[in-house]
């Protein structure tokens, strides 16, 4: 089973095979398939997305100064979106209605992102 924090619910829907690095986005891909195969279980903070992540030190996001705020923020409203609490164990095709909270997600997590120019949403 996957691990991952509530913003990587919504965004994971919408990636298109870019990141970081070879191995970072080798990790997403490990990630996605697991996911569709053995379901995902809802953290709190670090995931398995993030632990390939070179901007991880010990569970925190240090990309910026802000990024861990940030991110806390966008998982809090992902989980609330789409009613899937913490420590679940959801089906990948389950995971809430994403299209249902799109214009929500969009207004809300998609405007300051750093991935929007790679993302499918």
């Amino acid at each position: 089973m996957v691990r991952l924090r509530g913003h990587h619910l919504i965004c994971l829907q919408f990636y298109r095979g870019e990141g970081y690095s070879k191995d970072f986005v080798e990790n997403l891909y490990r990630v996605l398939e697991k996911a569709k195969s053995e379901g995902v279980e809802v953290v709190e903070g670090e995931d398995d997305v993030c632990i390939a992540c070179p901007y991880n030190r010990n569970g925190i996001c240090t990309h910026s100064d802000e990024a861990n705020r940030e991110i806390r923020r966008l998982d809090e409203l992902a989980i609330r979106l789409l009613s899937t609490p913490l420590n679940s164990k959801v089906e990948w095709g389950s995971v809430g209605s994403v299209r249902d909270v799109l214009a929500v997600w969009k207004k809300e997590a998609c405007k300051g992102c750093d991935w929007r120019g790679v993302c499918k949403i």
